[in-house]
């Protein structure tokens, strides 16, 4: 039996030997290199932004940890039209509603936009804010689907309801800006729930700068949480891994992802699920484009050149304050589409807009964010799949030393473990959601265990939504996401109530 599985080796080591004199296989050896190399970029490049964002962080939590402005003073706050697209959201729409008329802000209105539901969603806002029919004249600004009716609440006068035909989220948000009233407008996602001062915290940059055209806010997993009446109750961990991953993705990606590129003006999305914007300026560049799965992104760079191209100076921000709660997907099949949509919207926002990259005037954002996002987002995850793969085939055929392929893991999955604990540290030293020791480890844990396999499956996921966006006939961009949501977030008794929450005295200062 020895001999047998001596003479195994010895043919294994003479057939590896034939193979490495072959010219494809001495090419993919010298590969190892580049993936070695850009791995350590990238990951560096990470810790740079984390960097950044802490110093950004700790100056924001000085100047900002209070009440933002004294309350005789908060009636000078401008008036928002905040935008709620919603398709298909009957489970939830309630008590987002719920939440953004429970916010502590002088003056706004709430334009919920139901985007051709086929579920039970214009009857739940109907039945549950007591509204009624109202004819309303429509300015059509930018082109939309067709506005069927609209509906006014008696005792909410901020509250309004626009019932259009079936377009997608960017032709929604298109519609809810034909009938916006206020210069600012804030869009949010039918499945968040905001805190009560958050729109006064997402509008500060406005006061604070005459030159900002948009800010971004932090967007936070409510998996685990509990809402009542609309409002924020208990801030809790969610109970299954998947949603656990995502959770330390989000605080990655927003305490320092983006609070990073904020400071340089090289901010290249505000999420969708929470953003202020200066409507004209929205309006000006033709509003949301309905041929992209990323219409958010898209906004953000095209905003940025057309400013840039009309040499207008303008600031793009972010707010760190932990200010919106959404849902994320529990299951595989919500989270791969999620995650497929989302890189073929990044493709769509990218490529369109090469010209501002390594433009003249284009600073930072033109010489650093840009290639960032196309060399890190937009083709990193086929990079790390074939370094993954590469490596893996040239030390199964003895190609590559094990202290080569063990610095390559470092590189590539060590790393990515200390920047997912870097972004516990920076939760930990600001904000504080997760204040309990047993929180804390378990957030510890899956900071760990996101990186042995979650990490590679949402890569597969993003290769996927790139080959699509490649291959595909390119079409008229229709489609909602399709994510299953159990709302286990809502405490029962609110989601049965159906008492609208009682005018409070501003609520008719809305005209």
């Amino acid at each position: 039996m020895n001999e047998f599985f001596n003479a195994l080796a010895a043919g294994w080591h003479q057939f590896a030997a034939e193979l490495g004199q072959m010219p494809w296989v001495s090419w993919m050896t010298s590969l190892q290199w580049f993936f070695l190399f850009y791995f350590v970029v990238l990951n560096l490049a990470y810790l740079l932004l984390s960097v950044i964002s802490g110093f950004s962080i700790v100056r924001h939590m000085r100047e900002h940890r209070a009440r933002y402005l004294p309350a005789a003073l908060r009636a000078y706050q401008p008036p928002v039209s905040i935008i709620l697209p919603a398709y298909n959201e009957a489970q939830s729409i309630a008590s987002s509603v719920r939440s953004l008329m429970a916010m502590d802000y002088p003056e706004y209105e709430i334009v919920i936009i139901n985007d051709g539901s086929t579920d039970k969603t214009l009857e739940t806002v109907i039945n549950a804010f007591g509204m009624l029919p109202f004819p309303e004249a429509y300015r059509r600004r930018l082109k939309t689907e067709d506005v069927r009716g609209f509906y006014f609440s008696p005792t909410m006068p901020r509250l309004r309801l626009v019932d259009k035909a079936n377009g997608g989220k960017a032709d929604a948000l298109n519609a809810g800006l034909n009938c916006a009233r206020f210069p600012l407008y804030c869009t949010i996602d039918a499945d968040c729930v905001l805190q009560t001062d958050s729109l006064s915290r997402v509008v500060r940059p406005f006061l604070q700068d005459a030159r900002t055209v948009a800010c971004g806010g932090v967007v936070r997993v409510l998996n685990g949480c509990s809402v009542k009446n609309g409002l924020l109750d208990k801030v809790g961990l969610p109970k299954g891994f998947l949603a656990g991953f995502q959770l330390i993705e989000y605080l990655r990606a927003f305490l320092f992802g983006r609070m990073g590129w904020s400071p340089f003006n090289a901010l290249l999305i505000i999420s969708g699920a929470f953003g202020v914007f200066y409507k004209e300026r929205v309006i000006s560049i033709g509003g949301y484009r309905r041929d992209t799965m990323g219409e958010d992104m898209d906004l953000v760079v095209r905003l940025h050149r057309a400013m840039r191209e009309e040499k207008r100076p303008y600031r793009i921000t972010f707010v760190p304050d932990p200010i919106c709660w959404t849902e994320v997907p529990e299951d595989l099949e919500s989270l791969r589409n999620q995650r497929i949509r989302w890189q073929r919207g990044l493709a769509e926002s990218l490529w369109p807009n090469l010209g501002l990259m390594f433009s003249r005037r284009s600073g930072v954002l033109g010489w650093l964010s840009f290639p960032f996002m196309l060399l890190f987002e937009f083709i990193g995850p086929l990079i790390e799949l074939l370094g993954y793969v590469v490596m893996t085939v040239l030390l199964i055929l003895g190609l590559v030393s094990g202290q080569i392929f063990l610095i390559f893991l470092i590189a590539a999955i060590g790393i990515g473990v200390l920047l997912s604990i870097n972004a516990l540290l920076l939760e930990e030293l600001s904000y504080r959601m997760y204040p309990k020791l047993s929180q804390q480890l378990k957030l510890l844990a899956w900071a760990v265990l996101e990186n042995f396999g979650y990490r590679q499956l949402t890569a597969v996921w993003r290769v996927t939504g790139l080959m699509r966006w490649a291959f595909s006939a390119r079409r008229h961009v229709r489609r909602w996401g399709k994510i299953r949501r159990d709302g286990s977030w809502q405490v029962p008794d609110a989601v049965e109530s159906r008492t609208p929450p009682q005018a409070t005295a501003s609520d008719t200062s809305v005209p």
